[in-house]
């Protein structure tokens, strides 16, 4: 019984963060703004680290772990968002892209394009995780993918602005 109970709160919260990150969604396209947020992938890479989170397990009292992960959490769940919303601004700039009549240009805008979808919806899902674990911060985590898809979506946003602008050395992408 008590089980069953667990499972219909958890799937009306499932529910509802799926119906906030829709609404979300929704409000930064209609804004329209392409700006990117900085992220510091090497503080990200150090969030989701399996070692770092055991080594925090060993070293500290169980009550001072779990406020302490719950801590990691939200900051994971911050860097998420961000790159999410990185994502979504990419996507835009792929999208423009894709009228150039250059083929590399185009195959580079492509690849962006699907990176950025694929990062925003393995994003949506790493923040349901994050959700679930800050009510249990000992329940595993996965969120090292939306690391890893960053870091791809990055590289291609690189090669799209250097296609784009070949005189010019910036970087489109967010990241330190």
């Amino acid at each position: 019984m008590t089980l069953a109970i667990v499972l219909v709160i958890a799937a009306v919260l499932g529910l509802l963060f799926l119906v906030r990150v829709t609404l979300l969604g929704t409000q930064q396209r209609s804004s329209g703004g392409q700006q990117l947020h900085l992220i510091d992938l090497e503080a990200f890479r150090s969030l989701v680290d399996p070692a770092e989170t055991e080594y925090l397990r060993c070293r500290l009292p169980a009550s001072e772990f779990r406020t302490v992960q719950r801590a990691r959490l939200r900051a994971m769940a911050s860097y998420v968002h961000a790159a999410a919303q990185n994502a979504g601004a990419l996507v835009r700039i792929g999208q423009s892209a894709l009228t150039g009549n250059d083929v590399q240009t185009a195959q580079a805008a492509r690849e962006l394009v699907g990176n950025a979808l694929l990062l925003r919806r393995n994003a949506t899902f790493a923040l349901f995780k994050i959700y679930i674990a800050l009510v249990w911060p000992n329940a595993g985590l996965a969120a090292d993918r939306i690391l890893h898809s960053y870091e791809q979506l990055n590289g291609s946003a690189m090669l799209l602005g250097r296609l784009q602008n070949p005189a010019s050395p910036g970087h489109t992408s967010a990241s330190s």
